[in-house]
């Protein structure tokens, strides 16, 4: 171990992960507990340190350069595990204690948060986990959940909100449907095929069209509003869906299709509400689930 190459400063990568997270050297200050030009020193020299610029101004918010946005990663991997030894120093994740409600889609909550949820359990064992499957948006201002797991960033100000993976999904169906149907070799070719819908047909053509799949209402013949049924349909053979390579990997008997076809590109955002900075068994299991879909990024299951 290099020591001598560890010489950052805690306090100054904590100010400027803050910052990154809430969007500004003010919101960044109240969250710590610290003044703005405090925080902005410990910014500033951090910057000074690395050689580097880490913020950009997008309006009245501060957005992570490319640097920024390298160090964030790294940042969050050592808050988590941070967070971890002083719990585990303490015996601190033993007490911490009470439910915590998830919500996410179904599919995810099958396919996906088991090992997390797990994870969650070793370190937390006095925390309930409740997850909370649903394909619509649940308001968390409302308090329907603690966390939620989406694929579109709130706008609402009351909501903190954090990138935590850029997942990837493709064309998936049955390696029986594919042997009873013939493999498609173009985006073209599926115009032949049979589709399972997931919800709203209308919304899945006009997804897949500018992608050169030119499937109509007829091609969608059986689906399901519930993600867990259409996608067992698919794995029985009734025809292709879109799925995230994350859930779709996991499963035997399927394929991806078009291997050469660039794969759909998706944000994972994990959304909560400001109690997340006072609440010690929130704030826990949300960086836990942070580093979790970090992993998945990493290729980590």
């Amino acid at each position: 171990m290099n020591w001598a190459a560890i010489s950052f400063d805690w306090n100054q990568i904590r100010a400027f992960w803050a910052t990154a997270e809430e969007g500004s050297f003010s919101a960044a200050a109240r969250a710590l507990g610290q003044t703005q030009p405090t925080l902005g020193r410990q910014v500033a020299a951090l910057e000074a340190d690395l050689g580097v610029t880490l913020f950009e101004r997008a309006g009245r918010s501060l957005m992570p350069t490319k640097a920024g946005l390298d160090l964030l990663e790294h940042c969050r991997e050592m808050g988590a595990a941070a967070q971890r030894i002083s719990l585990t120093a303490s015996g601190a994740s033993q007490a911490v204690e009470g439910q915590v409600r998830i919500t996410a889609t179904d599919i995810m909550c099958l396919h996906v948060l088991p090992p997390a949820v797990a994870q969650i359990r070793r370190v937390a064992p006095g925390i309930e986990v409740d997850l909370v499957a649903a394909n619509d948006i649940r308001d968390l201002l409302r308090r329907e959940a603690d966390i939620a797991v989406r694929h579109v960033r709130p706008e609402q100000a009351d909501l903190t909100a954090r990138l935590v993976q850029e997942a990837t999904a493709r064309p998936y169906a049955a390696t029986s449907y594919l042997e009873a149907r013939g493999r498609p070799r173009s985006p073209a070719d599926m115009a032949s095929h049979d589709f399972v819908s997931f919800g709203n047909a209308d919304e899945m053509i006009a997804f897949l069209a500018p992608m050169g799949i030119p499937i109509t209402a007829a091609n969608m013949r059986v689906g399901s509003e519930s993600g867990v049924v259409a996608w067992e349909l698919v794995r029985q053979g009734f025809g292709i869906a879109i799925m995230a390579d994350d859930v779709a990997q996991g499963v035997p008997g399927l394929e991806p299709l078009l291997p050469e076809m660039e794969p759909i590109r998706f944000p994972v955002w994990l959304v909560s509400h400001r109690e997340l900075h006072t609440s010690r068994r929130i704030r826990l299991v949300y960086d836990l689930l942070a580093e979790f879909f970090a992993g998945l990024g990493r290729g980590e299951r």
